[in-house]
């Protein structure tokens, strides 16, 4: 039976590292399972853990997909408006995930009718409808005809057990109770150049942090029993936002879950639909929960360059390290060969990266190694291109440009 490297290698054989790939096999797996976890829920693909029009595209054709949930303005127009390649917009139907104050973005969402009635702002503050009203008046004061803009609101989902002292969760929307929604909604629907189109409720102190985090079985056991409790405060509150906010004007959708939790989350039924991405690509901070198993699907390789002591091979560059607190779980990991580790003193490097253990004796300069990242989207800020393979058969499917490979850097 073929190794999972020496499929790599096969597929790749043409190439010369440093280079990105993506195992279409795994990518197709580990999106049957988001779907088998979500309760029959659509999930709408987080673009930021993908990163890829081609990859958007192909998890959109696949069932249970449903729109996308961008992360900037800009990227959100890109991936409504029609390209030169004549296939048209990725989607029609477009939530950002984040509040923006991209005034010249918003002018041209307020310029473009196609764009306009695609696209969802997403907002926590009267500050965001202003600047919404605004771009809207503006491009009405040229006559311009311009369809109501659309807004979702964002509700903060961390878990405050004793107060806004102890929070867990991320610091996210300032709008958290029932009441403050539905004056929230007040506020939109009061603004005819406004439509208020959905709510967005994301736990990411339960879809974010992995439940089984290695070697720490009391940590594992507290932030279990931390996540339950958030979860069953989160399913209240979230009800009665829902609620609220549906007395003051009907909603499209209530988003809710992340990779870490669609199989709660798709359960509640105040929630109309899902959002997912790292777990298409599985990077190795998902590797930590009881609820699935994905398969490493994006993956990096670099080239073995040094032989600078025995049991050592340096890699030629590497230094990827993901966003969020410094510490070691940034870092990327060794793949395959199993059994390299990264040097304690010098990590992954910004041009070299020398790995350890029983593997390293057997590498020779030229030989491979495989990497994965700690996160999933991030990875496409380093390479312009994914190289898509089958690693179930060994064979080089297609190269696809990723976000920067096409000219779009947009954080």
């Amino acid at each position: 039976m073929t190794s999972p490297r020496q499929s790599y290698e096969s597929a790749t054989r043409d190439l010369d590292p440093p280079f990105a790939a993506v195992d279409l096999a795994a990518f197709r797996a580990n999106a049957a399972d988001l779907t088998r976890r979500s309760h029959g829920r659509p999930i709408r693909v987080a673009s930021k853990s993908v990163r890829c029009r081609d990859l958007l595209r192909t998890v959109l054709g696949l069932p249970g997909y449903q729109g996308v949930m961008a992360f900037t303005l800009p990227e959100a127009l890109w991936l409504a408006t029609d390209d030169d390649s004549g296939r048209g917009p990725v989607s029609d139907d477009v939530l950002i995930a984040y509040p923006t104050a991209d005034r010249r973005a918003l002018a041209e969402l307020a310029r473009c009718p196609e764009a306009a009635r695609s696209v969802t702002l997403m907002v926590d503050d009267t500050a965001h409808l202003d600047l919404i009203s605004a771009a809207a008046a503006e491009a009405r004061g040229e006559g311009v005809e311009v369809p109501p803009l659309r807004v979702c609101l964002d509700i903060d989902t961390s878990w405050q057990p004793l107060g806004p002292a102890l929070r867990i969760g991320s610091y996210r929307s300032p709008v958290r109770t029932p009441a403050q929604a539905a004056a929230l909604a007040r506020a939109v629907v009061a603004r005819p150049e406004l439509e208020l189109d959905g709510i967005m409720a994301y736990e990411a102190q339960i879809a974010g942090v992995g439940d089984a985090p290695p070697g720490r079985p009391l940590y594992a056991r507290l932030l279990r029993a931390v996540q339950r409790r958030s979860a069953v405060e989160l399913a209240k509150r979230r009800a009665a936002v829902v609620d609220a906010v549906r007395r003051v004007a009907d909603v499209r959708f209530v988003n809710g879950g992340g990779t870490g939790s669609l199989h709660s989350t798709g359960r509640e039924k105040a929630v109309t639909e899902l959002a997912a991405g790292s777990g298409l690509y599985q990077p190795h901070l998902f590797d930590h929960y009881r609820a699935f198993n994905g398969r490493p699907a994006a993956l990096f390789a670099l080239p073995v360059v040094r032989r600078p002591a025995p049991g050592v091979a340096t890699a030629l560059g590497g230094g990827y390290p993901a966003s969020g607190p410094s510490d070691r779980h940034r870092a990327p990991v060794p793949h395959l060969p199993a059994g390299l580790s990264l040097s304690a003193d010098e990590g992954a490097g910004e041009v070299q990266t020398p790995l350890k253990g029983a593997a390293a004796r057997d590498l020779a300069v030229g030989d491979r190694v495989w990497l994965r990242h700690a996160k999933a989207g991030e990875l496409c800020e380093r390479f312009d291109r994914l190289h898509l393979i089958d690693a179930d058969t060994g064979t080089y499917v297609r190269s696809a440009p990723t976000y920067r490979g096409e000219g779009q850097t947009f954080l």
